[in-house]
Order: structure tokens, then C-alpha cells, then sequence
């Protein structure tokens, strides 16, 4: 398999069972990475592991329920994760949902006391548990999917963009964390956001075949978008919005 930048590495995927979280598994796992994965849903998360095992035979890809609305439980998931395998280099946060509303009138906060919990809490948790974790790595990595709705929020997306701009400026403070510690010689470990208009799979594609999808990043894409960002130096990524759609 890879003998590249992540060769090696050990990396946790939040939120590991969905269709993107499954195509990272894959990629991290040919990569050569020794990979570490959760998500709230005990059947989905076996599937994904069991599928990036026996695609790739011999990568070690494990994986476990952590409450991530949870700090303490996600603590524990870092913690446990750096003392079996000895160190922490990445972790992709994958977490994601959606609601949204015909017009902004018609928004229910509702939907952003949803949001918040999946989109921002989950952010602050996983940031807070590996951080430490990911300086004392040589290549550490804190990658977050964002969209680009965050940036040009619509009027109907108001609650999924707040929600969307509030994590992008959690780990924005994060990468500036890492800065500071790198101190003149520059850091050695990043936090790079990664911007999509949305994602796509190849189960939306056989829902839809006749929708275009124009602007829609492939998982595979991201999974690929997701390596990528071991293989620049940590200052050239590291505070960074990564777009993989066009600008708004």
C-alpha cells in the first residue's frame, strides 16, 4: 500500500459510517494509514470498517461508538487511540446534517438547536480531545468538511450556514493554536478546512439519474482532497479553506 506521508500515520474519521466517512476509511486505509474511526451508528461503522479491511487486506482499520456530544467520552476515544497506537496524527471530522426552510421567514430555531449540536459541538469536542495529541505529532492534521453555503449563506440555509461559518471559525482558532506553537520555526501540525457546495455518492446518483449534481463534490473527491493535505507542509495548509467547488 502507500509509502508516502501517510505511511504509518494514525489517523481518527468522526463520523466514519456515512458514505463520505466510508470513502475515507478506503483511501486513509491504501494510504498506508492505520486508521481509527466512529460514528453514532454501531451497524453503519462496522459496514465502513469491514469494507476498507477487506479492500485493503492487512491495513488496520478499527472502529468504535464515541458519544462526540460527549467531551469527556470523546477525551477518552483521543486518549485511548494514542495510548494503543502509540500516537495521534490526524483527525477528519466528518460529522455533518442538514435542515433547511422554504424562505428565511419560515426558519424554526429548532432546526439550528439541531445543527448546533451536530455541526459546532462535535467541532469543539474533537478539537479540545486531540489537539494536544496532534502538536506532538511531526504531521499532525485536524481536516474539517465545511461548505461553501458558509461563506454566501442563502435565506433558506440560515441555521445549516451559521452553523457551517461557527466551525470553520472554531478550527480557525485551532490553526491558530497550532501556529503559536510552532513559534518562529513555523507549525509543524495544521488545521485545514476542506469547502464543498455538497457531496455526492454513487447511491445519490442511482436515486437520481437524471439530476446533474453541477458543483457536487464525489466523496471519493474528498476522500482523495482528505490525503492530499498530509502531502503540503503544515504552514501551507494549516489555516487554510481548501476549496474543492468554485468560490461564491
Amino acid at each position: 500500500m502507500g509509502n508516502g506521508a501517510l505511511e504509518g500515520a494514525v489517523i481518527a474519521v468522526a463520523g466514519a459510517g456515512g458514505p463520505a466517512g466510508r470513502a475515507a476509511l478506503l483511501r486513509l486505509a491504501e494510504a498506508g494509514a492505520v486508521v481509527v474511526g466512529s460514528d453514532n451508528d454501531p451497524e453503519r461503522l462496522a459496514a465502513a470498517v469491514d469494507a476498507a479491511r477487506y479492500a485493503h487486506g492487512g491495513a488496520t482499520v478499527t472502529g468504535e461508538s464515541v458519544d462526540l456530544l460527549d467531551l469527556e467520552s470523546t477525551r477518552e476515544w483521543a486518549a485511548r487511540t494514542e495510548k494503543e497506537f502509540g500516537r495521534v496524527d490526524g483527525l477528519v471530522h466528518l460529522v455533518g446534517g442538514w435542515r433547511g426552510s422554504e424562505t428565511f421567514t419560515k426558519t424554526s430555531l429548532d432546526d439550528w438547536d439541531f445543527l448546533e449540536l451536530l455541526l459546532v459541538r462535535t467541532v469543539q469536542h474533537t478539537t479540545l480531545a486531540f489537539h494536544e495529541a496532534l502538536q506532538r505529532s511531526d504531521r499532525g492534521r485536524y481536516v474539517l468538511i465545511s461548505a461553501a453555503g458558509a461563506t454566501k449563506p442563502t435565506a433558506g440555509n440560515a441555521a445549516y450556514a451559521a452553523g457551517k461559518a461557527a466551525a470553520e471559525a472554531w478550527t480557525l482558532a485551532m490553526a491558530d493554536y497550532f501556529r503559536k506553537a510552532g513559534g518562529e520555526q513555523g507549525p509543524t501540525s495544521a488545521a485545514a478546512i476542506l469547502v464543498v457546495k455538497a457531496l455526492v455518492h454513487d447511491a445519490m446518483r442511482a436515486d437520481r439519474p437524471n439530476a446533474r449534481f453541477a458543483g457536487f463534490t464525489d466523496v471519493k473527491d474528498l476522500a482523495e482532497a482528505i490525503v492530499d493535505v498530509w502531502d503540503e507542509p503544515a504552514a501551507e495548509v494549516n489555516g487554510k479553506r481548501l476549496w474543492l467547488t468554485e468560490k461564491p
